[in-house]
């Protein structure tokens, strides 16, 4: 590993001291743990192993307590291989944000991030901007969490106000009734990531991913035309749908779910311009609106990142009490839709688009209302 990696091991990582100066590092859950040592002065180092500083630094810090750099060298290298250390880049420290407060949080968030499989993942979420439109009870949770993680501009957009109906952890509260939900839910991210960037998206920027969150969205002949990399995340009733997230050109569309539901039933257009006619009432238990909004997080994550093709790709996830255990619904190309996914290739990362573990693949013949 080279001198310049800045190696980082979480502080909740559990450092227990045993005889004679050794340390075990993790391993008292479900993985697997790392003894080193004997070596007094070991455990001190690493815990001070918060990724700011290069490897050639630790180094030369152990030097001055009396340790041995051969050995700091072996157990960082052991760590690595054990998963118990990830190494940051310089850009990603950068990009964490000035004062103790940004860094604290920042430090919760940085492991997770810091293992995806590309460099400064950090700062590519810092400079991401993506776009949640609606901010309801799992829109505006969405939104924070997404802010939470690392996103650098999160746009809510909604045109309502705010009822008693809309409160929901995470997101809008009780307090805000009759306020407009645009500003309540900007109101909600900032109260979990001050320096996010919750403006109106400049005049000709495109943002990196929207969200449709309003439940019928996706059967909305307005929303159609939405540019970009875009994901439905929404509750349906009691029922919580994240997907397709559709790659205009690549994969099935909005359009191409539309013409499935009206093969398997002649009436669907007439139904779902009455579903698009008003907003629908609020929706969906606490448990199924985070639940929602937490899966949705990651595959929003997943396309910020890179770090794999996303599951919701050409498919649907769905959520439907009272286990909430997923359920994928694949939504194919149709051949009638101008989209031209149908003539195309395969979805990109098509091999990853199987049935998640442990959940029930729904037959595409089921794929009506």
């Amino acid at each position: 590993m080279s001198d310049n990696a800045h190696p980082l091991l979480p502080a909740a990582t559990p450092l227990l001291l045993g005889d004679g100066g050794s340390v075990q590092v993790g391993g008292v859950d479900s993985t697997d743990g790392l003894l080193l040592g004997p070596a007094p002065g070991l455990a001190p180092l690493l815990r001070g192993l918060d990724g700011r500083r290069s490897q050639r630094a630790v180094r030369a810090d152990a030097v001055r307590e009396g340790l041995d750099p051969g050995l700091v060298d072996a157990a960082l290298d052991a760590l690595r291989a054990g998963g118990l250390l990830t190494d940051l880049d310089a850009a990603d420290l950068l990009a964490v944000g000035a004062g103790p407060a940004a860094a604290a949080r920042a430090a919760v968030e940085l492991p997770a991030a810091a293992a995806v499989p590309r460099s400064a993942p950090w700062r590519a979420r810092r400079l991401a901007t993506v776009v949640v439109e609606g901010a309801t009870r799992a829109g505006t949770p969405l939104a924070a969490i997404l802010a939470a993680s690392g996103v650098g501009r999160v746009v809510v957009r909604d045109t309502g106000v705010v009822t008693a109906a809309d409160a929901v952890v995470g997101g809008l509260n009780a307090a805000d009734e009759g306020r407009p939900r645009a500003v309540a839910a900007a109101d909600a991210v900032r109260r979990v990531s001050p320096l996010t960037d919750l403006g109106p998206l400049p005049a000709g920027l495109q943002p990196d991913l929207t969200v449709l969150t309003r439940p019928w969205a996706a059967s909305d002949p307005l929303v159609r035309a939405v540019a970009g990399v875009h994901l439905v995340a929404t509750v349906r009733g009691e029922t919580g749908v994240v997907g397709p997230l559709v790659v205009p050109g690549a994969t099935s569309c909005l359009h191409c779910g539309d013409l499935h539901r009206r093969d398997a039933d002649a009436r669907w257009p007439r139904l779902a311009a009455q579903l698009t006619a008003t907003e629908p009432p609020p929706s969906g238990a606490t448990l199924t609106c985070l639940l929602t909004a937490l899966l949705a997080a990651g595959q929003v994550l997943a396309v910020l990142d890179g770090s794999g093709a996303p599951v919701t790709l050409g498919a649907t996830v769905e959520l439907r009490p009272p286990d909430l255990l997923p359920r994928l619904r694949r939504w194919p190309p149709h051949p009638s839709c101008d989209c031209g996914a149908a003539g195309g290739a395969e979805a990109p990362g098509g091999e990853g688009l199987g049935a998640l573990p442990g959940t029930t693949p729904v037959d595409e013949a089921t794929m009506g209302r």
